[in-house]
């Protein structure tokens, strides 16, 4: 089972919320956390796993024989991303635009295109022990500095999800990251702020979840009262809300000193604990 949690926005609480739920269902079994914001992941900061393993990610590019070369230019024409341009008759690579399609290996009659890896990133792979026999699997994808595209590594991560219960923190926002997150989530939560800007961020993740056909529930995070847009755009489309996390001191205290909500606060082991088993009923 694959949980996908996303939001609209960076902090609207996408990962308070991962990290608690995959607490919450420790205690009934195998779960896994899995950090696919691999820019900035940070699940790790208030689950502190013990590390395991560390798996390198590449990703492929192709690598040219300038003496093969007959600047036939067919790999550049190919190249549906713009990848490739022709400089004084030789062939330049912009690896951060590159799809490893494979593409222009294909069409070069010369022979004279071959595939290399380039480390793009890594899979930090942990344990976290919550109480004698109840832990959290965690899996944190890294993605180099200076690297454009973390997908690569996002599907490495979604690879580890082995678990019976797998929650997936996605990037924020709605873009090709994100899609790749959620693709074969069984259900997607989404962590809206009852504000203006979060509104308008909540409807663009709730669109990319309705185009792919993902069953989905709102949570509703930070509330300190209602936001009638939000609540009669729920209404309106008749989307599950999951519940409401008030705007609490508590709470934000623990998370601005990097701790485990669940672990140290009662209020929010009542408000995960509800919350997964709403999802149970849900699923």
């Amino acid at each position: 089972m694959k949980i996908a949690c996303l939001s609209g926005k960076g902090g609207a609480g996408k990962t308070f919320v991962a990290v608690n739920l995959a607490s919450a269902a420790a205690s009934s079994g195998d779960v896994t956390y899995i950090d696919c914001d691999v820019e900035e992941p940070n699940g790790h900061i208030f689950l502190k796993p013990e590390i395991t393993e560390i798996k390198p990610v590449s990703k492929i590019l192709p690598a040219f024989d300038t003496d093969k070369c007959t600047s036939c230019r067919k790999c550049a024409d190919f190249c549906h991303f713009h990848a490739l341009m022709f400089i004084k008759g030789k062939p330049k690579l912009f690896d951060e635009l590159c799809h490893s399609c494979g593409g222009c290996e294909l069409v070069c009659e010369a022979k004279a295109v071959s595939e290399e890896e380039k480390l793009i990133g890594r899979l930090e792979l942990g344990n976290t022990k919550l109480e004698e026999d109840i832990s959290v699997k965690t899996v944190t994808g890294i993605l180099n500095t200076g690297e454009a595209s973390g997908i690569p590594i996002i599907n490495k991560a979604l690879e580890e999800a082995k678990s019976k219960i797998n929650i997936i923190d996605c990037p924020p926002g709605s873009a090709c990251s994100v899609m790749e997150s959620i693709i074969d989530a069984d259900y997607c939560i989404i962590v809206a702020e009852p504000t203006a800007f979060g509104f308008h961020n909540f409807k663009m993740v709730y669109e990319l979840t309705s185009i792919l056909g993902k069953k989905t529930g709102v949570l509703i995070n930070k509330e300190s009262k209602l936001y009638e847009p939000l609540e009669d755009f729920l209404k309106e489309h008749e989307i599950k809300l999951l519940g409401r996390i008030p705007f609490d001191e508590e709470l934000g205290a623990l998370m601005a000193e990097g701790k485990l909500a669940y672990k140290y606060s009662d209020k929010a082991r009542k408000i995960f604990d509800e919350l997964y088993t709403k999802l149970g009923g849900e699923l």
